[in-house]
């Protein structure tokens, strides 16, 4: 019965190894020679966002996506004029990373994710 009581943890401890959470992480990145401001990020279930990124900043933001649905973004450019862009559908379970190259004119993202269900 010792030895039993004794494996309990050790048991419980492997059960919880596997366990972990799926996680993407988004990176903002101006290419662009002048600022970009009021930057919304809106993903299933939840919202993120950025005041203002300098030109060749990066900004990286990790979520955990719970539901599946698109990746949305708002941002303005230093002209003061509003730009939105629909990027890619994020899953449940997906993990990896997603490079979004935001400029004067736009946005572009690049997406390095995996569904690990």
């Amino acid at each position: 019965m010792k030895s039993f009581l004794s494996l309990v943890p050790f048991v419980l401890l492997i059960a919880l190894a596997g366990c972990r959470a799926h996680m993407v992480t988004i990176n903002l990145i101006n290419t662009s020679t002048q600022p970009i401001k009021t930057i919304i990020v809106d993903y299933p279930n939840a919202t993120f966002g950025k005041d203002a990124l300098a030109p060749g900043a990066t900004f990286s933001y990790t979520i955990k996506p719970l539901e599946t649905g698109p990746l949305k973004i708002q941002f303005t450019d230093a002209r003061g004029a509003s730009h939105a862009y629909a990027g890619p559908v994020l899953h449940q379970n997906e993990e990896g990373s997603i490079d979004v190259r935001l400029d004067q004119n736009g946005a572009v993202a690049k997406t390095k994710v995996a569904d690990r269900r």
